[in-house]
């Protein structure tokens, strides 16, 4: 599924939850799986995984529909999907909240966070700012990084590979 059907499917089921109900925390699971598969029936999609949460707490977990067409395999609630790009708008935000909460600034270094960080020469590794990383302010070329976390979707070393997780692991930390 591309990036456009994806967003496609995403404000859809927005726009359905709030015509099926007023309010979103209204929707019983029912009513979800109702809004999901008239979705996936409109937009010709194959499987989708869906997750509501409120409060804090995870109300409705649960996939819908198969991984890939023409295969058996179900989507489930643990399902990975490629989200490309809309990554991006979900990490800001995250980003957003702990700037806001105080536990960070948009001018911190990763280093001050991520010691083991580094770009290709110094004066990048030290100078390199969390609004840098969302700005692509890197001199990094188009698309490096791409698939990094993914299997056999790279060619980067352990070591390139442990920024990355750590990256991951410093989301947690102020989660």
């Amino acid at each position: 599924m591309n990036k456009i059907h994806l967003k496609i499917v995403l404000l859809f089921l927005l726009l359905a939850g709030i015509q099926h109900d007023k309010a979103f925390s209204q929707v019983s699971s029912q009513g979800i799986d109702s809004i999901v598969q008239h979705a996936m029936d409109s937009f010709a999609v194959a499987g989708v995984a869906v997750a509501v949460v409120k409060d804090g707490k995870i109300i409705h977990q649960k996939g819908y529909g198969v991984r890939t067409i023409g295969s058996d395999a179900k989507v489930d609630e643990h399902t990975n999907f490629g989200i490309a790009s809309n990554s991006k708008a979900f990490t800001t935000a995250a980003l957003a909240m702990l700037v806001e909460d105080g536990k960070l600034s948009w001018t911190d270094k990763v280093i001050d966070h991520i010691p083991e960080f580094k770009m290709y020469n110094d004066y990048v590794t030290n100078e390199f700012t969390i609004r840098d990383l969302l700005t692509h302010r890197s001199g990094l070329g188009l698309g490096a990084g791409d698939l990094m976390i993914w299997p056999d979707g790279h060619n980067f070393t352990p070591g390139f590979q442990k920024v990355v997780h750590g990256l991951q692991d410093f989301f947690v930390c102020f989660a």
